[in-house]
Parts: C-alpha cells; sequence; structure tokens
C-alpha cells in the first residue's frame, strides 16, 4: 500500500490529481522531510510531510502556503532541492546562513529559505518578483526544462545541485527532441545565489533499452533520490516513466 496518498484533508490540493514526485531528505536528528507535488489537475504546487520511520508521513500543507501573507499560495512550484551534506557518514539536511535552503522550480530554477522545515518563502528579487538563478538554454540539452532533482549536496568545492533538463526542436541535437537527460550545477559554498559553473552536456542521459522504451518514447533518465552509504552516491532515477534505475558513483573527499 501507498505510504503517500490524496486525502479528505487535502482534497481541493492533491484531488483529483494526486500526490506526486516525491524527494526526501532527513536532518541530523533522523527526521525525513519529504517534498511533494500536490496536484489538483489545476495548479501544480509544493507540500510538504514529515517522518520519523519513512512509513507513517504527517502531512502539513503547502510549502509557501503561509509565506508572504499567502500571496504565493497559487503559485504554480514543483521539484525541491533541499540543501543537504555529509557529516560523519550520513547525508543530511544543512543550514546556509542560518536557514534551511532550498533550489525549486520546473521552466527555471529559483530558491527558497525556511526557519522550521515546514513553512518556507520563496526568496525574491530586488523588484519583488521571483529570483530567478538558471533558466533552459536554447542550443543544449536544457532547452526546455530545467527541473531541480535531488537534494543539493554541499561540498568543499561548492553546493553541487542535479537537475533534469528537457531537450526541445532547438535543444542539443545529439539527443532526441523531448529526451530528459541530467546535468549539474555548481554553486558558491558560501552564496547559494551564485552560480560557478554549469555543464554543456550531461553527465547521465538515455542509453540503455528500458530508458528509451517504456511511457515515454523519447527516452527518460528523470533523477530524483540520492542517499549516501560507505562513501558511495546512489542516485536513483526514473526510465522512461516505467521502471526505477540506480546508478552509483564514489565520493571522494577533499
Amino acid at each position: 500500500e501507498p505510504v503517500l496518498f490524496p486525502d479528505d484533508r487535502f482534497a481541493d490540493l492533491e484531488h483529483p490529481g494526486g500526490c506526486e514526485d516525491p524527494r526526501v531528505a532527513m536532518t541530523e536528528d533522523g527526521k525525513y522531510v519529504m517534498f511533494y507535488t500536490a496536484w489538483n489537475r489545476k495548479v501544480a504546487r509544493l507540500a510538504v510531510a514529515t517522518s520519523d520511520d519513512l512509513i507513517t508521513w504527517e502531512k502539513h500543507g503547502l510549502a509557501f502556503g503561509k509565506a508572504y501573507e499567502g500571496r504565493v499560495q497559487n503559485l504554480f512550484c514543483k521539484a525541491a532541492s533541499i540543501l543537504t551534506t555529509i557529516k560523519d557518514g550520513k547525508m543530511v539536511i544543512e543550514k546556509m546562513n542560518g536557514k534551511y535552503f532550498m533550489y525549486w522550480g520546473e521552466h527555471a530554477i529559483h530558491a527558497a529559505t525556511s526557519e522550521d522545515l515546514i513553512n518556507w518563502e520563496p526568496v525574491l528579487d530586488t523588484e519583488g518578483k521571483l529570483l530567478t538563478l538558471v533558466r533552459p538554454r536554447e542550443g543544449y540539452f536544457d532547452s526546455s526544462l530545467t527541473e531541480c532533482g535531488p537534494p543539493a549536496l554541499l561540498t568543499k568545492d561548492g553546493i553541487v545541485l542535479l537537475y533534469n533538463g528537457k531537450n526541445s526542436k532547438k535543444g542539443d541535437p545529439d539527443y532526441p527532441t523531448g529526451a530528459y537527460c541530467a546535468g549539474q550545477l555548481l554553486f558558491d559554498a558560501k552564496d547559494p545565489y551564485k552560480l560557478l559553473d554549469r555543464l554543456d552536456k550531461p553527465f547521465f542521459y538515455p542509453e540503455a533499452s528500458y530508458e528509451k522504451s517504456g511511457q515515454y518514447v523519447q527516452g527518460t533518465v528523470f533523477i530524483e533520490g540520492l542517499a549516501y552509504l560507505n562513501d558511495k552516491l546512489y542516485l536513483y532515477y526514473g526510465c522512461a516513466d516505467s521502471r526505477i534505475g540506480v546508478a552509483i558513483c564514489d565520493y571522494k573527499k577533499r
């Protein structure tokens, strides 16, 4: 049985669409925090749930529901990548300048901060609009979308944000139109809004038969989960919207 599903308490947020695209991270004291898309087939909105055991979840409603006196509660928002780091052999949620921090967004990448992991405020620019950190690029694999992937990881070299790029007709001809490939962004370790570097080619793209056939025939490796165990990172991803895969790499400390 599912551990998270639409219920009567949040019927206006989650019915008839559902609870989608969960991204999970853990605090240092073992509390799990999930960011998922509450989808009522009208507007997609980030929602938050917490758990002590990954099985029983408590829903807290919209992540941006109380921000700016409720003015952004109907903002289309999804794909939250909360800032984490590796401490004592575990991948845990980290604060930035005294607050919890996340990257979020599908059509572009934005940011948000929180005091309690439950209530979040989108970061605004000097004109009071959403601060945009990264946009799609014509001629590249991420020409249609730049959607945040698993939790961002703070390293000594900076903050690494893995994201899902969608290719368009005006994108990279090396990949099919509509294909989802994975990219990497590097932000400053002390200034999470400062982009230092960005891959021009995806580090991960549909290759295997099960990544190129299924419900999404254009090909998809949609990265969403990241775990750390015994000096290795485990990247979990969707394969053409039909299967789940995992890729493993060594995590080298510097």
